[in-house]
């Protein structure tokens, strides 16, 4: 953790509420991440950096030069974001998340014609054919990248482990995908992608829901050798049937050793563990460091016992539950009240016994659950380094930027 009266002084006279990166630990998660994947990988490997937990493109500049020859490229969330990221600079851009809007894959195009390096994901005929009319208007050859579904089917598919991302679930279903493609003018297959979320995204000692972490744990065993045989499957299959299949792309931060560890993969995606949110706290065997939270201004105090905070209402997306609030972080010995949470304009907390009791006008640290997610709640974040503001800088909200 870091040292309160370090956040103390990077906070002073910061307008609350604010939100904070740790560049030093940042730092420091980039250099272990990349030691995992060097460490795991069969062959040369290079790790693509996933835009949507960090959606601020400073920070993905630094996490990339600090990454070196070995982070190449970016994930995108959006067909317009990887238009903006062009246009910042970037380039090696693969957009993971279909889209059939044509104006939305024109500007895709036009910056593919003007010669950068662009990947989209498909995974079923309507996205080929809005890829390929696209690739036509702007006179080129679209490099489409399928999606291979790879989650653990068990009981012959009734039972469905992992996200709901494809429809292409065999090496078949990939062959015919890729056959379409061939025959559609704008666009080649040119990869081939498989997310193993339940592998990657999944913690091993959870302590929200502690009664599930044999099972997560048991589940992710047996998972990721059936994940690896799926995605060699799939990929000798299309290279076989003649498609030139240069990108092969998997894992998550949660996977990045065991997916690098596949002869296949050409990439490694992962994201959020640059800047450690609290849900990355539960994976075993990653020690990585808090590097970015938020602080609020304590602004009442309504009993003995208790703070308010303004603001806090940050819940994270997905299944709903405790694991998705913000973490009291500075000062420790904070818990919410169960009644109210974390809430859109004030938040309660309970001071427990033996802890400090804050006084008005303090800040209390938090920790959002989620990665990206909180650079859609701040214009900008104040990044820090040895205890000081280094630089303040906008998000994607901060430049005007709000894609999904």
């Amino acid at each position: 953790m870091a040292n309160p009266m370090t956040l103390y002084r990077a906070a002073s006279g910061v307008r609350l509420p604010a939100a904070f990166v740790d560049l030093d630990a940042l730092d420091r998660n980039v250099d272990l991440i990349r030691a995992r994947l060097l460490a795991g990988a069969s062959g040369r490997k290079t790790l693509r950096v996933a835009s949507k937990s960090v959606r601020h493109t400073g920070l993905l500049r630094r996490i990339l030069a600090r990454g070196g020859p070995d982070f190449v490229g970016l994930m995108c969330f959006s067909t317009e974001e990887a238009v903006f990221l062009c246009d910042e600079g970037f380039d090696d851009l693969f957009v993971a998340y279909p889209t059939v809007q044509a104006r939305a894959l024109d500007a895709f195009a036009q910056r593919a014609a003007e010669g950068r390096v662009l990947w989209h994901v498909v995974d079923c005929e309507e996205h080929v054919s809005a890829l390929g009319v696209a690739g036509r208007r702007a006179g080129i050859e679209l490099a489409a990248v399928i999606e291979l579904d790879v989650s653990y089917r068990p009981a012959g598919g009734r039972v469905h482990l992992g996200a709901r991302r494809s429809p292409v679930r065999s090496a078949a279903g990939a062959v015919s995908l890729a056959r379409l493609a061939a025959q559609t003018a704008g666009v080649r297959v040119a990869g081939l992608m498989g997310y193993e979320a339940h592998v990657a995204g999944v913690q091993d000692a959870n302590p929200f829901a502690p009664m599930m972490n044999p099972v997560k744990r048991a589940l992710k065993r047996v998972a990721q050798p059936a994940v690896a045989l799926l995605r060699a499957e799939a990929v000798e299959a299309l290279r076989a049937d003649g498609h030139d299949v240069v990108l092969v792309n998997g894992g998550g931060t949660g996977s990045v050793p065991l997916t690098a560890a596949e002869p296949v993969v050409t990439e490694v995606t992962a994201g959020s563990g640059f800047l450690a949110p609290h849900l990355f706290d539960y994976f075993a065997g990653l020690e990585l460091e808090a590097a970015a939270y938020f602080a609020l201004e304590v602004c009442r105090v309504s009993d003995a016992g208790y703070v308010t905070c303004a603001g806090g209402g940050y819940v994270a997306s997905g299944e709903p539950g405790a694991d998705k609030l913000p973490l009291p972080w500075v000062p420790l010995g904070l818990r919410y009240v169960a009644m109210e949470g974390a809430g859109e304009v004030q938040t309660p907390l309970i001071v427990m016994p033996g802890a400090t009791q804050p006084r008005i006008g303090d800040p209390i640290f938090f920790r959002h659950a989620k990665a990206g997610e909180l650079a859609e709640r701040f214009s900008e974040y104040h990044l820090v380094r040895g205890g000081e503001i280094e630089a303040t800088e906008p998000t994607y909200r901060g430049q005007g930027r709000c894609f999904l």
